[in-house]
């Protein structure tokens, strides 16, 4: 909805000057209403409701004119509270900003023009007008399939996640139990497994958020810089945990071979500053 509210903000003029020349080339609205509109639905798909509000009584006085039927619960009701909203101009056509239907429950905006000592209000579905006008990339096959890709690839994720918790505390309760001795390289494990799962976990839930929940049609750069800069700094705790067991374990075993603990810190001292430059550069562009 967001995305709809900045690509329609972003071109609002040129898309009221097309439907306000399309409409007034369709012809006068009283010749259409004598079939219901049908003509304008069929040059219009992005048109779902039609209905007529006298000029002077402000009720309405036809019934509400959708594509494939007719509905009378809005006839005779007052409105006044949206003519009151309305600033005609010179060609007796004035738009509503864009809003939630009460009737279809989708996104939208009104065209309304006077005819007569009639007012027209007809109802523009917003994402298929933005489409339909290039503006918006909206293929449904394709939407379809990528939607069903992402859901199979994020619960997948999730699962995944899940059974690497359960299994890296199952086997630190069957090595502290079967084999009776409990090291320091058994304690950090599970640490490092829990956190590499919570990444996971965290990666999957941003997929579904932002691809099947709360579909986005635009790339969000700000949703994706927090989400690198949390997997990254999961990452790199769970390298920090893996070089400290390293450090203790060649402290014990062999401290020749301390160089190689030295290459691993290094290398975490090395995406910590990379993430810091990019933060800082993210932060700085906006």
């Amino acid at each position: 909805m967001k995305e709809f509210l900045e690509t329609y903000k972003q071109h609002s003029e040129d898309i009221e000057y097309f439907l306000q020349e399309s409409l007034k080339n369709a012809g006068l609205f009283s010749i259409h209403k004598k079939n219901n509109f049908q003509e304008l639905f069929d040059l219009f798909p992005s048109l779902e409701l039609v209905y007529i509000v006298d000029k002077e009584s402000k009720v309405q006085i036809s019934d509400d004119f959708y594509k494939s039927k007719n509905d009378d619960k809005g006839k005779n009701k007052d409105r006044s509270h949206l003519i009151s909203k309305l600033h005609f101009k010179e060609s007796n056509v004035a738009f509503s900003k864009p809003y939630i239907s009460s009737a279809t429950r989708s996104s939208c905006i009104t065209v309304s023009i006077k005819e007569g000592n009639e007012i027209y209000f007809l109802d523009f579905r917003l994402e298929i007008l933005l489409e339909k006008l290039s503006l918006l990339e909206l293929n449904k096959p394709f939407h379809s399939l990528t939607k069903a890709f992402y859901i199979l690839a994020g619960f997948s994720m999730m699962i995944l996640s899940i059974a690497t918790i359960l299994y890296s505390l199952y086997d630190f309760v069957a090595y502290l139990f079967i084999e009776d001795t409990l090291s320091l390289e058994m304690i950090f494990k599970p640490i490092i497994a829990l956190t590499l799962s919570i990444a996971i976990f965290d990666l999957a839930k941003t997929i579904l958020e932002q691809e099947v929940f709360f579909k986005s049609y635009s790339k969000n750069s700000k949703v994706e810089t927090k989400l690198l800069t949390k997997f990254l700094i999961t990452i790199i705790i769970a390298l920090s945990i893996e070089a400290l067991i390293v450090v203790f374990k060649i402290a014990i075993d062999d401290y020749h071979a301390m160089i190689n603990a030295f290459y691993l810190i290094a290398g975490i001292a090395l995406i910590l500053i990379s993430l810091t430059i990019f933060i800082y550069f993210s932060q700085k562009k906006k």
